[in-house]
């Protein structure tokens, strides 16, 4: 993509305004903490402290908006806390210019480092930063700066205060999260109606695994119907596209696929209502016609075989769906967890079959958060990059801002400092985005102030409206939060008096100076995703080899092999396919030419992994109990599948095309000694065993340029 365009994509980005479902209590709640916040200010110590605490007020509800499993009063508390420490720091150093600058530098470089620890450490830190600037030059002495920063931290306490007091849809997000995964699961359903290799997203799924790690405090307080469904709805999964594939055995038409398609309709039904009980928390209301379906006792005379095992599974499955989005517990979810109370008993730790998954409290949050910003301090780290580029720029834009003849020049470096982000279409689409949002903002903002003089107090009622509507429109738009986010400010600065104030002209300009900066930073030291296409690409290759492997594995020594490296090697998988298509995402909006890797080797080959994936799950969807027939055959593939994929990982980073003979031997092997009758076999598993071998044989032709064109009805999953 070129320079031009890429830039007109990504304006055009920044510019997007959104229908999006608002949440008028929340800000409302909000907005009536901030307002508590300023009266308190103007009672008892004036405008100005006043100002500065609003500003403690306002991070503080911005927080509780992030995208964060966390407590809502923790993100409060957090943010306020560490605007207060941010912000004194600033007040001891920035009567000497040197000293301040120093400082501005190391928090800026470290609150880029911070995204290493997700993006709501990221916002919090880079946030922390821009409203530094501004405070900074409220007080006039240590003494006041202490003041200030108390006010600061009391804005974070009373928002934390009011969440608890007046609490809005207890545990919405993560009902949100797990009623998305469980609808995901029914549209899946659904699709395979039509498409027996219809594709499932992931993501779903992923987001209600991280929903559901709770820290101790949670645990004692999450609602029962928030326990165990998520993991039924891991295991339905498999089983819905091990019923619908044809190569299961059930033929493409006939009396055997208008039941199947019968028995995905009623679990899609089945697992909507689950949905819906889960998100508002009600009582499940069930399709009186999906429970017929499901009680329809001719399935055991239309199917056999794997379409029988995972026509039982599935019905049993539903049973629990509905028993735990009901709030009561299923058998298998409480024998788990009585294993993994003795587990712990034992060693002291946590076992992986635990009722829940934990969440560090934040005093033990800090040392890993620690460990994440050590690990991107390499060469080549996009974080370390990030961070190089935030610091010097805060650090230019501060110069140029003091250095110009407007006054209050930390406009620019904090226009800088909020719009980037680690990631090229970000940060050129939020510094047009504050471009434009500073434009429209300030200028209403201003004219405002100017034509009708508005006083202390009605200043702070501008400022606490125009923080209600950023509070209830923030997720239509990046620009329409900073036209919100600009009056805001100069309503604010307005209330603290006469000296605070700039024209239009002034504020816009130097909003441009530090967008400008932020898109200068970028192009000159970039960390482009194309580069990387490669090694991404070859850790999924890795990560979907080592998934087949653990579940061929399971087939050899079915006695002696546990689950858990299959779960571990799913999750590996899927976070590697995350991370291959949002990266491949990103580059293909990057001004950047083909760096070994054209569109269409990108396509064939994630659709090539795609299907490698999607064969290892319906392998897993008959994993074999523990008394079945040993595979000896199997162990070999498994070992076969770990070392080429391995090597294949390699040589795609190297930019070779991997060659599968190590497979294809094993495979051989497998069929001389079935030809002999030495050794056990199953067919289920030595056809599977063959697509496996198909799709990374796809996987190095659309690597290599010579893949085939697409058969109708190919998918991946």
């Amino acid at each position: 993509m070129s320079w031009l365009r890429a830039l007109k994509e990504t304006a055009r980005s920044g510019l997007t305004i959104e229908r999006r479902r608002l949440e008028p209590l929340i800000a409302i709640r909000g907005a009536v903490g901030l307002a508590l916040v300023i009266g308190v200010g103007l009672a008892f110590f004036g405008p100005v402290v006043a100002a500065s605490s609003a500003f403690g007020a306002f991070q503080a509800a911005i927080a509780t908006f992030q995208r964060s499993w966390r407590p809502r009063p923790v993100l409060a508390l957090v943010s306020g806390a560490s605007l207060a420490v941010s912000t004194f720091l600033g007040y001891l150093t920035g009567s000497h210019t040197p000293l301040f600058l120093a400082l501005l530098v190391l928090w800026t470089f470290l609150a880029g480092l911070a995204w290493a620890a997700g993006p709501t450490g990221g916002i919090i830190a880079s946030s922390n930063v821009a409203i530094m600037l501004v405070t900074v030059t409220l007080p006039s002495s240590v003494a006041n700066s202490a003041v200030h920063a108390a006010m600061i931290l009391f804005g974070g306490v009373v928002q934390a205060a009011l969440i608890v007091l007046f609490p809005v849809r207890r545990w919405g997000a993560q009902r949100d999260a797990l009623a998305d995964a469980l609808a995901a699961e029914a549209d899946y359903a659904r699709r395979l109606r039509h498409d027996p290799l219809s594709a499932f997203d992931p993501v779903p799924l992923m987001k209600a695994r991280s929903a559901a790690a709770v820290t101790p405090w949670q645990a004692r307080r999450r609602p029962p119907e928030l326990r165990g469904s998520r993991g039924v709805a891991e295991r339905i999964r498999p089983v819905l596209a091990s019923l619908a594939d044809p190569a299961m055995g059930v033929p493409a038409e006939g009396p055997e696929r208008d039941r199947v398609r019968e028995l995905l309709a009623a679990a899609g039904s089945v697992l909507d209502s689950a949905a819906r009980a889960i998100r508002h928390g009600d009582p499940v209301k069930l399709s009186p016609s999906a429970v017929a379906v499901l009680r329809t006792p001719d399935t055991g005379s239309l199917l056999a075989g794997p379409p029988r095992r995972a026509a039982d599974r599935l019905g049993a499955l539903l049973s629990d769906v509905i028993e735990t989005a009901e709030g009561a517990g299923t058998k298998e979810e409480d024998a788990e967890a009585e294993e993994a109370a003795e587990a712990i008993k034992a060693t002291g730790e946590e076992a992986p079959g635990s009722p829940h998954r934990r969440r560090p409290t934040l005093l033990r949050l800090v040392p890993v958060v620690v460990r994440a910003m050590r690990a991107e301090l390499r060469p080549g780290s996009p974080i370390l990059r990030h961070a190089v580029r935030v610091a010097v720029v805060v650090a230019v834009g501060y110069l140029i801002g003091v250095s110009l003849p407007f006054g209050h020049g930390y406009w620019a470096p904090m226009a800088a400092v909020m719009a980037m982000r680690p990631e090229f279409t970000q940060t050129y689409g939020r510094s047009v985005a504050r471009f434009g949002g500073t434009i429209v903002g300030v200028t209403l903002a201003t004219a405002i102030v100017r034509t009708a003089h508005p006083g202390v107090t009605p200043s702070a009622v501008f400022a606490v409206l125009c923080a209600l509507l950023m509070y209830l429109l923030m997720r239509t738009g990046y620009v329409v939060g900073q036209a919100c986010v600009s009056a805001y400010v100069v309503f604010l600065l307005g209330m603290a008096g006469e000296a605070w104030s700039q024209t239009v002209h002034e504020r816009v300009v130097l909003t441009l100076v530090g967008g400008l900066l932020a898109m200068i930073s970028y192009a000159a030291y970039p960390a482009w995703e194309t580069p990387r296409l490669r090694g991404r690409l070859g850790d999924w290759l890795k990560a979907d080899g080592r998934y087949a492997a653990a579940v061929v594995d399971q087939y050899a020594e079915p006695a002696e092999r546990g689950h858990d490296d299959v779960r571990s090697a799913l999750l590996d998988t899927r976070e590697a396919r995350v991370a291959w298509q949002e990266a491949l995402a990103t580059a293909q909006h990057e001004p950047v030419r083909n760096r070994g890797l054209s569109r269409a080797a990108a396509d064939d080959t994630q659709h090539a992994l795609a299907q490698l994936g999607r064969v290892a799950m319906l392998l897993e969807a008959h994993l074999p109990c523990g008394g079945a027939t040993p595979v000896p055959a199997a162990g070999r593939l498994a070992e076969a599948l770990r070392r080429a994929t391995e090597r294949g990982a390699k040589e795609v980073r190297e930019r070779r095309v991997p060659d599968w003979a190590e497979v294809r031997e094993a495979l051989d092997a497998w069929d001389a000694r079935q030809r002999t009758g030495e050794g056990g076999t199953d067919p289920f598993v030595r056809n599977g065993a063959g697509l496996l071998l198909e799709a990374l044989e796809e996987f190095s032709r659309g690597l290599d340029g010579t893949s085939k064109p697409a058969r109708p009805g190919d998918r991946a999953d």
